[in-house]
């Protein structure tokens, strides 16, 4: 799933054409928030596609209450994927602010994410890196 399907899910902008080929999107501001986050955000959009998020990975992100929107978590998180990539990873474990997310680098696909409340304790299993951005 790609971000502004998630982003349109949760109401925030209102996406009007998403093709899965080429993955492109073209998102749809209103007028009322021109100049704003919205604006911005569905600029970065258009111009360039980061990371997918799989179904599993958007179910925890509204189970367990993470904003990737805000801040600049999106763009970390792209970055730590781009920087694994280089390395030669295929499952790595980013780690952006207080959250973790593990990402199959070679789909270009986010697999679940973890907040900080929840990573003490845990083992992350079939990973070949860690970024921490």
């Amino acid at each position: 799933m790609l971000i502004s399907e998630y982003l349109a899910l949760r109401g925030q902008l209102g996406v009007t054409n998403i093709t899965t080929g080429n993955v492109k999107s073209t998102v749809n501001i209103p007028p009322e928030e021109n100049g704003s986050f919205a604006e911005a955000l569905a600029e970065r959009l258009n111009g360039k596609q980061g990371v997918e998020f799989s179904k599993h990975a958007m179910q925890r992100l509204s189970e367990r209450s993470i904003d990737i929107t805000e801040g600049d978590t999106l763009d970390r998180l792209n970055k730590g994927v781009e920087i694994a990539a280089d390395k030669g990873s295929s499952e790595t474990l980013v780690l952006v602010g207080q959250n973790a997310f593990v990402v199959s680098v070679k789909n270009n696909k986010v697999i679940t994410t973890i907040p900080q409340e929840e990573l003490k304790g845990n083992i992350f299993t079939n990973i070949d890196s860690t970024v921490i951005m």
